[in-house]
């Protein structure tokens, strides 16, 4: 895909692999279309790409957990006759770590609103232009632990599984069209991932990435780009990314001080 020109759509744009994807994506002269929870924060990232790369940004500010907020900001783009032609289905969390039988029910449907339903909600939301274009790129940001369950992950686990079963499911439905879909699953990332599951508890996020060489936003950002610039015949379906000091959830490789 040339990607000049083009729009691209990135939810959870704010930090991580989500800001990674949109400074990315500028740099190679594509219109963004941003969307996160937080609109000061989102607004100032925006101007930052738009002063640096030239390049048009639209920002929307909702949460993908409300359906009726992405059907809203689906006919915006609509009615501004703006058409995606690439989707970075990125926002979604984890919260928490703990044993099912001891977990907190309102992280559990924090965590399956977003990573499973908001997916749900802004695929169904916007692959119908995608359709009637008969254009375009999927692109959802899964895990490995969509693959390996490790302890203590149990609804956060089940949530990136559902991810690669909707990715395959997605690929199914649109057989016979342009629409390419991927997943990208990521190991050890260093976001605000762990900041986020651990509430804010500086101490045991770092303890998740102490003395590993792991991975960075843009280092999957690149593997997004590699994907979605593909020849238009070449779909890459899923496609697994850890740091060489991970082997998977269990055998990570630790430098001692």
């Amino acid at each position: 895909m040339e990607l000049k020109g083009k729009t691209v759509i990135i939810t959870g744009a704010t930090s991580g692999i989500g800001e990674a994807c949109s400074k990315l994506f500028a740099s190679k002269g594509s219109s963004l279309v941003l969307t996160a929870r937080r609109k000061e924060i989102l607004e100032k990232k925006a101007d930052e790409i738009r002063n640096t790369y030239g390049v048009s940004v639209e920002t929307f500010t909702f949460d993908v957990r409300s359906r009726k907020s992405v059907f809203a900001f689906a006919e915006e783009l609509a009615e501004k006759k703006i058409v995606p032609h690439v989707l970075v289905n990125n926002a979604g969390l984890a919260k928490g770590l703990s044993k099912l039988h001891e977990g907190d029910v309102d992280e559990w449907e924090e965590m399956i609103d977003t990573n499973v339903k908001g997916l749900l909600y802004v695929s169904r939301a916007i692959l119908p232009m995608m359709v009637a274009q008969n254009y375009g790129h999927v692109v959802n940001i899964g895990s490995l632990a969509g693959r390996i369950v490790y302890p203590a992950g149990n609804v956060y686990c089940a949530s990136k599984f559902a991810v690669d079963a909707l990715n395959q499911a997605l690929n199914l439905d649109l057989v016979g069209t342009n629409i390419r879909v991927s997943q990208i699953e990521p190991g050890m990332v260093k976001t605000n991932f762990a900041m986020v599951r651990f509430s804010g508890d500086q101490k045991k996020a770092e303890a998740v990435y102490e003395g590993v060489r792991y991975l960075t936003p843009e280092d999957i950002a690149d593997s997004v780009l590699y994907m979605v610039e593909a020849p238009d015949h070449v779909n890459i379906q899923s496609l697994l990314i850890m740091p060489t000091d991970q082997r998977n959830p269990y055998v990570v490789h630790r430098e001692k001080k």
